[in-house]
């Protein structure tokens, strides 16, 4: 059974300098959490963690930007990249037309994205948007699914609110503030021996975090597809389909995504703060 030995000898500066940094880390940490966003109709969200300050915003997006590039010249290489004057494809470039113009409520930064939308030929049933407002929709989703105008808006919606939120910026931020932390623990305790148990712990610490973001993006997608005239109530729907697609996934509590049941439950318990938002759109259309 091993014994805790004596805390391993470092020069005093470095010892002062990691430990004052974590302080400082997690101060941060918990001012970002405790302050709540400005008052407004639709949904309401907490700001941004400030640890996200961690990771220049800039230096993620430029990194989206070059990934989104390799990813369509390898769709393109594998004749997988859809050409603009593909159906489906304008059919998502008109949804996320009248998305966009929403977006600067949840981010200001989105107004000075270069967006893109692109479908990219794969049975996966897979989408995603990139910090810096890069999208890709596979077709094994609308195809695979049957998804509705409403219903893709909701997918959408949901990938640009992780862009917007900037959940990609502050994963990446807290999982350096995780090894950070493993590392000094590991360095104090037992020679370093058990620096490895202390990472996997603090990775299974990080799931709760990945799964509130996912909790977010549904109900800020749920908003920016209400605002742009797409009916919110097929997020019921979309999910009830990608819960049948997914039968056999992992239950909630070991994945980072919460499970349709649940989703269902928390989008049906939104609804009366996004239909007025679906209702005026609506109406405007008229």
């Amino acid at each position: 059974m091993p014994t805790l030995g004596s805390p391993p000898e470092q020069p005093a500066g470095r010892f002062e300098l990691q430990s004052h940094l974590c302080l400082v880390l997690i101060s941060l940490w918990l001012f970002g959490a405790a302050a709540l966003a400005a008052e407004g109709d639709g949904i309401r969200v907490d700001k941004p963690s400030a640890l996200r300050e961690l990771v220049p915003a800039n230096q993620i997006e430029r990194q989206a930007g070059s990934e989104y590039s390799s990813l369509k010249r390898k769709a393109n290489s594998q004749h997988a990249l859809a050409p603009d004057d593909h159906p489906e494809l304008l059919r998502l470039r008109g949804i996320a037309e009248r998305i966009i113009p929403f977006a600067g409520r949840f981010n200001p930064r989105a107004a000075q994205w270069q967006w893109e939308v692109n479908l990219i030929g794969s049975k996966q049933i897979n989408a995603f948007c990139m910090p810096g407002g890069k999208i890709a929709f596979f077709t094994g989703l609308l195809e695979g699914l049957k998804l509705s105008d409403d219903e893709a808006a909701i997918v959408m919606g949901h990938e640009i609110a992780h862009a917007l939120r900037e959940h990609a910026r502050e994963r990446m931020a807290k999982s350096e503030l995780t090894s950070l932390g493993a590392s000094l623990l590991g360095q104090l305790i037992g020679g370093g021996k058990y620096a490895d148990a202390f990472k996997t712990g603090g990775n299974l610490l990080t799931l709760s975090f990945s799964r509130e973001d996912e909790s977010e993006a549904d109900l800020v997608g749920l908003d920016l597809a209400a605002r742009a005239g797409y009916d919110p109530r097929a997020g019921v729907t979309l999910w009830e389909k990608m819960s049948a697609a997914n039968r056999g996934a992992p239950p909630q509590w070991l994945s980072t995504h919460p499970s349709g049941p649940n989703r269902i439950r928390d989008i049906e318990q939104h609804l009366p703060e996004v239909l007025p938002l679906y209702e005026k759109a609506a109406a405007a259309k008229r």
